[in-house]
């Protein structure tokens, strides 16, 4: 074998192992199976157990049904090797004749890729019908060392698991021996098969049976002109046999072999010639340049723009750009759009931030802090009491929250189902049933029901503490200049809170004030001021409101605004990212990641690597000797 086509062979083999793997990952794109297109199968029939070292041809005897195949088989063997019948559709297996010695130093198994091979027995062996592709083998002594003849079932047949046995045998054949007959030489099926026994550019034979001679020698001119015109055939030989059942069955059937393309002087046929033996003429083939053209044919449709290798990556790409687009439409962000998720109150935002501040207090300056507090809190039961007896005692903060939390949720799951509603109505049909199996079993009741649940368990005081905790950690970690600034600040504040709280209780932060009655309570409770340290932990911003933070000039102040922004952010992130989970989960599944997969594969190794490899083997078939291989 020509170096360059060694090196096909291995380059072969890396493609085959990547375009299994990129169906593997492309299964979501729904693209037609690999097994079954032509180039697929050359590449596991043909070119993967052939592109070695050692040439050797295949050839087979291939035609219609019930037109002598098996007869002209048995003649090729010297003996019955497969059993005859006057009934149609007779052998249902292959039958192979391997010279001797070819077994011990070929895989059989490889080149006959998904055949069960059983050595032969009995000629009726190949007649049962069986739904497992079974091949019968046996040696034969006279077969030149390099040559395996088969018998194969009909082409035409109405079972169609013969059709898909004798195109495998097809695909892995360097020789096709085609059986022709008046009757069968322009069957539709028939030159369907030797089209693309063209187009892989295998050797064809051509035997003209069961004819009528002298009779029939002005028709099978006629009869083989329309059929390679049909085809593209050009055969190498052209025999005629003539219609004599004891002579085929008593194996001395003759073969007379025609002049083919027909010239001026032999147009007109005479007295017919000697008989040629059919398995002399075989041995007498170019073996070399044979196996040469064949693999070249399997390798170029391989390399077919419309219908190989290069076809099914365009496939790819186009399926590929469809789920790209469905990605994009079913991201989780997309599906609904929240404008209005409500912010934690910032009563319980101050709460959690002056709980951290008390972890960084040290000394006499937590103790007052915590005896203030004490007292806010005793100074406060008034106003709470009072608002509790007069009627206007409000929900707990973080209960008003989860119930304003679940409205916004509830809007976002009505508006996530009227998207894939309208996806699955108005999406093309290769994303449809994607979208038609999110929807089934999946009503609106059930989803929130279940998000109901999971919204009433969980801990948002908790997900809140955590959220300021890391918020503050960062501030402390980003900017530790003005975090120690303001832990002097806090330390100094212990100092003047007495007097400073009283004078600003005394001052009417009360009902008539600016701030509405709920404040009054967190004011004493919480000892909000002095105002300097509490507006390291957000405090002027919660109760004095934004205005009074927003004009001061200080960067230290304007700084410590963003950051009780980017708390209250941080946590409506976090239940954002909370519904998000849930719908994916008990929604969506794993679609959206899917669907990503699917979009990715035109860029996936397995993609490019099948692209290389196609660039490779264009450059080494273009440096194939067109020499023998032996």
């Amino acid at each position: 074998m020509s170096a360059p086509l060694s090196q096909c062979g291995e380059i072969a083999q890396r493609l085959f192992a990547s375009v299994l793997e990129l169906e593997r990952e492309g299964a979501l794109l729904q693209l037609r199976p690999l097994e079954g297109r032509e180039w697929f199968e050359l590449l596991r029939r043909k070119l993967l157990p052939q592109l070695s070292d050692d040439a050797f041809l295949v050839a087979a005897v291939v035609g219609g049904t019930n037109i002598g195949k098996s007869v002209l088989f048995n003649h090729l063997a010297g003996t019955p090797a497969s059993a005859t019948s006057p009934l149609a559709s007779g052998t249902k297996h292959p039958v192979c004749l391997v010279p001797d010695g070819f077994v011990e130093s070929h895989d059989l198994a490889a080149i006959f890729e998904g055949f069960q091979l059983h050595q032969w027995s009995a000629a009726e062996a190949a007649l049962q019908e069986s739904e497992e592709h079974c091949l019968y083998w046996r040696t034969h002594h006279s077969l030149p060392q390099n040559l395996l003849v088969l018998d194969t079932p009909d082409i035409d047949s109405d079972a169609r698991v013969n059709w898909v046995r004798a195109e495998h045998i097809r695909r892995c054949s360097d020789v096709l021996i085609a059986v022709l007959t008046q009757q069968k030489y322009n069957d539709a099926a028939v030159k369907q098969f030797f089209r693309q026994a063209a187009r892989e550019e295998k050797a064809v034979i051509v035997v003209f049976n069961q004819c009528q001679l002298p009779d029939d020698e002005q028709y099978w001119p006629l009869w083989l002109e329309t059929f390679c015109r049909e085809t593209a055939v050009s055969p190498e030989f052209v025999y005629l046999a003539p219609n004599d059942r004891s002579a085929a069955e008593e194996l001395r059937l003759p073969l007379y072999e025609r002049e083919w393309p027909l010239v001026e002087s032999t147009a007109e046929a005479a007295e017919p010639q000697s008989p040629r033996s059919l398995a002399d003429d075989l041995s007498r083939l170019h073996f070399g340049e044979i196996k040469l053209q064949s693999l070249q044919g399997s390798l170029r449709q391989l390399l077919d723009t419309d219908s190989g290798i290069p076809a099914y990556l365009s496939e790819v790409q186009h399926r590929g750009a469809e789920f790209e687009a469905a990605a994009k439409r079913l991201n989780s962000e997309s599906l609904a759009r929240i404008d209005d998720w409500p912010m934690i109150p910032n009563k319980l935002l101050v709460q959690e931030i002056r709980g951290w501040w008390k972890t960084q207090q040290e000394g006499w300056a937590r103790n007052v802090h915590t005896f203030y507090d004490a007292v806010g809190r005793g100074v406060s039961w008034p106003f709470r009491y009072a608002h509790s007896a007069l009627g206007s005692a409000r929900p707990a903060p973080m209960d008003d929250y989860r119930q304003r939390e679940w409205s916004v949720l509830m809007r976002a799951v009505e508006e996530v189902f009227e998207k894939l509603t309208w996806m699955s109505e108005s999406g093309n049909e290769l994303l449809r049933p994607h979208f038609e199996r999110l929807m089934q079993g999946r009503s609106r009741s059930g989803l929130v029901n279940r998000l109901r649940e999971e919204h009433q368990q969980i801990d948002l005081a908790a997900q809140l503490e955590e959220t300021v905790s890391l918020e503050m950690q960062t501030f402390q970690a980003d900017s530790p200049d003005l975090y120690r600034f303001y832990k002097q600040l806090n330390q100094f504040s212990a100092a003047m809170r007495p007097a400073t709280s009283v004078i600003l209780f005394t001052m009417g932060w009360g009902p008539a004030g600016e701030l509405a009655a709920p404040f009054v309570a967190d004011a004493a409770a919480q000892a909000i001021v002095p105002i300097v340290a509490d507006v390291a932990g957000g405090t002027a911003a919660a109760v004095a409101g934004e205005t009074a933070v927003t004009g001061t000039a200080s960067r230290g102040t304007g700084y410590l605004q963003a950051k009780f922004h980017r708390l209250q952010e941080a946590f409506a992130a976090k239940r954002v990212g909370w519904l998000v989970a849930l719908l994916k989960e008990h929604l969506l599944g794993d679609l959206p990641e899917q669907l990503h997969a699917a979009a990715e594969l035109p860029r996936s190794e397995a993609f490019r690597q099948i692209g290389e490899g196609l660039k490779q083997l264009e450059g080494r078939l273009e440096q194939a000797p067109q020499e023998t291989l032996v």
